[in-house]
């Protein structure tokens, strides 16, 4: 609007008008943005059944505060992680309801402002319901992971696929990756056995992954990854692709039986890997168990015991078989491996690329983003909610 000389008194009426009109307009639209909120509150409650989620939350801590708690360390472990799966509802859903109350008090806070005062006051309250949409995409998330062991640890195999030493850098690669989410989720990385390249990187890399919904997650990663960039390992500095293969199972519970019959299984000890000097193991310490009827291998060479390194390679070995036989009995093999395809070509889930440009984009969702070092670092929440979403549709 223009300026026009002796105007000036019926221009900034104008102006005062316009700005009035603004800030009417935000203010309604901050309470319609918290109406929306409080819509969503009341929704999430009775899908995720709060009330219960509760009550149950409730009685655990009431066990664990009993003097005879420990007594039991495998039962006391199972509480712990059940309770820590309850408050993984509860705990976001309670801060959700406490923001939007106090986004509701600060809007009409706001109202009672004018001007300048007004406008920061409801900022702030948009600000105060940008937290609330925060902790309603983490319960949002939550409510995806319904499977039967979506709350439970896992056990993840990364394999070099096609690409030679360029696949098992790739491996060490992703290694990092998913050792970099995970601490972005607050989850602990076990590592059980590698077996290094013979130039760089591993052929496999065999890990747990310790915290609530570690399985639900990372079971959106199983695939083949696809690598594109200049080679570090070509002196000619061409383009090169290579893949490797993510598999991922359930930790279960101790009271799931899984028949391990003796002459099924094949016991294999040998001396684990090491920096050298006074840490290289001098025992053959490190095992490897091989299921006969099923192929199945897992090995483990973590502890200094070879004892422990055994019961951690049966529990790894207990967890695929039960995933396996499911399997069988349902006539579903792709149910928690996916379908079965070659570690190469068009068979990839996800490609990786650096050059000639930067992008990875998972190909069952469509999800991509330019910042491929930002997923290298552990930014994966974006693909695994994509997948998520995706899983709850179908």
């Amino acid at each position: 609007m223009a300026k026009a000389g002796n105007g000036d008194f019926w221009y900034n009426l104008l102006v005062m008008a316009e700005e009035a009109k603004e800030k009417l307009l935000e203010t309604e639209e901050v309470r319609q943005k918290i109406e929306d909120l409080k819509k969503k509150v009341g929704e999430m409650a009775d899908y995720i059944h709060i009330d219960d989620r509760r009550a149950k939350l409730a009685e655990l801590e009431a066990q664990q505060a009993s003097g005879d708690f420990w007594n039991n360390q495998s039962k006391a472990k199972e509480v712990i992680a059940a309770t820590n799966a309850e408050r993984a509802y509860v705990v976001p859903f309670t801060s959700l309801t406490k923001t939007v109350e106090d986004a509701g008090v600060m809007l009409e806070l706001a109202e009672m402002e004018e001007g300048e005062a007004q406008q920061a006051a409801l900022k702030d309250t948009l600000a105060e319901c940008a937290k609330a949409d925060e902790y309603f995409g983490k319960l949002r998330l939550q409510s995806l992971l319904g499977g039967k062991f979506d709350q439970c640890n896992v056990f993840v195999k990364l394999h070099a696929g096609q690409g030679g030493t360029e696949a098992c850098d790739w491996v060490a690669m992703l290694y990092r990756m998913y050792q970099r989410y995970a601490e972005s989720q607050g989850w602990k990385v076990e590592e059980y056995d590698v077996q290094p390249g013979e130039e760089a990187g591993y052929k496999d890399v065999y890990f747990r992954v310790e915290g609530p919904y570690a399985f639900g997650m990372l079971k959106a990663e199983r695939g083949i990854h696809r690598l594109v960039r200049i080679s570090p390992f070509d002196a000619n500095k061409r383009r090169q692709t290579s893949f490797a293969s993510m598999e991922t199972v359930a930790e279960i519970n101790d009271d799931i039986e899984v028949e391990i019959k003796d002459e099924d299984l094949r016991i294999d000890t040998y001396r684990s890997g090491g920096a050298g000097g006074q840490h290289v193991n001098k025992t053959d310490s490190a095992v490897r168990l091989t299921h006969l009827p099923t192929g199945i291998v897992v090995a483990c060479q973590k502890e200094r015991s070879q004892h422990m390194n055994k019961e951690k390679a049966m529990n790894m070995l207990k967890a695929q078989l039960y995933e396996y036989y499911e399997d069988q009995k349902k006539a579903e093999m792709d149910r928690f491996y996916g379908a079965k395809s070659e570690n190469g070509w068009g068979s990839q889930i996800r490609s990786y690329v650096f050059c000639p440009y930067t992008m990875v984009k998972d190909l069952r969702t469509e999800y991509e983003t330019s910042d491929v070092n930002g997923v290298m670092d552990g930014h994966l929440q974006p693909f695994v909610e994509a997948w998520l979403q995706m899983k709850a549709a179908k």
